[in-house]
């Protein structure tokens, strides 16, 4: 529960502010009350998909050939949820192109307006099913 609550945060702060290194990361993740070293903040990063562009760090954005097909961001919720988030009344056709895709970790989808929510397996599932979901609309 303790490394979900750090993602989270991790998610949240990268969202608010300009980070450009990990130790101002940790620092901040200091400020808001959770103590974390270096190489977990590392390893959240990756786990989180969490990319650099011109010095500071990103949430992963849609390539082109995603978007292009509603597909916009990606962000794990809570242990066995990912949510779609998509391009105005593009969520039921991208909830249909992950379910015809039949990726075994993923129980279903529920589709909205513009969200998708993809309920996984496990929580060890979610990395990977957003891995999966990004190939998919490349």
């Amino acid at each position: 529960m303790e490394k979900e609550k750090r993602q989270q945060k991790i998610l949240s702060l990268i969202r608010a502010k300009r980070i450009g290194t990990q130790q101002e990361l940790t620092a901040q993740l200091e400020r808001a009350g959770i103590v974390a070293t270096q190489s977990s903040v590392s390893r959240d990063l990756v786990e989180l998909g969490i990319v650099k562009r011109r010095g500071n760090y990103a949430l992963p954005r849609a390539t082109d050939g995603a978007s292009a097909r509603g597909l916009l961001g990606l962000d794990p919720a809570g242990d066995c949820i990912v949510v779609a988030k998509c391009e105005p009344g593009h969520a039921s056709a991208v909830a249909v192109e992950i379910d015809r895709a039949a990726l075994p970790e993923i129980v279903g989808t529920l589709a909205g307006e513009d969200t998708v929510f993809i309920a996984v397996q496990e929580r060890k599932a979610q990395r990977t099913v957003t891995k999966k979901i990004w190939e998919l609309f490349d």
